[in-house]
């Protein structure tokens, strides 16, 4: 029976470690001249002020930083949510970009790859 036990909580463990990591999951982009508007659905299980995802970035493949988007304030009743950003510049020629969530306790979720058309 401690075998079982113990197997489970192994199993469990990796899912209730990133349980309150912020995840992106949907991104609608929209090219306008020479910039972009990032529409991202975020999802995190926000509970307050002390803990909830305070922005989310836009990264070149390389690691520049092409955008960010401060949130400020929690979202308890609203999951997942989106928000915008509008000015991005992306330079001409790159096909893919990496979005990265952030919250306040555990720092950056996991990337999110947008391939760019």
């Amino acid at each position: 029976m401690k075998s079982t036990t113990l197997a489970a909580i192994l199993v469990l463990l990796p899912l209730l470690a990133t349980a309150d990591t912020p995840e992106i999951v949907s991104v609608n982009a929209t090219q306008s001249g020479d910039t972009w508007r990032l529409d991202v659905t975020l999802l995190h299980e926000d509970t307050g002020w002390d803990h909830y995802a305070d922005g989310w970035g836009v990264y070149a493949v390389d690691g520049t930083e092409l955008g960010y988007r401060t949130l400020a304030h929690p979202h308890v009743n609203e999951r997942p949510f989106t928000r915008s950003l509008s000015g991005i510049h992306i330079p001409v020629g790159t096909t893919k970009v990496i979005l990265r969530p952030h919250d306040l306790i555990h720092g950056d979720g996991p990337d999110y790859i947008l391939l760019l058309e």
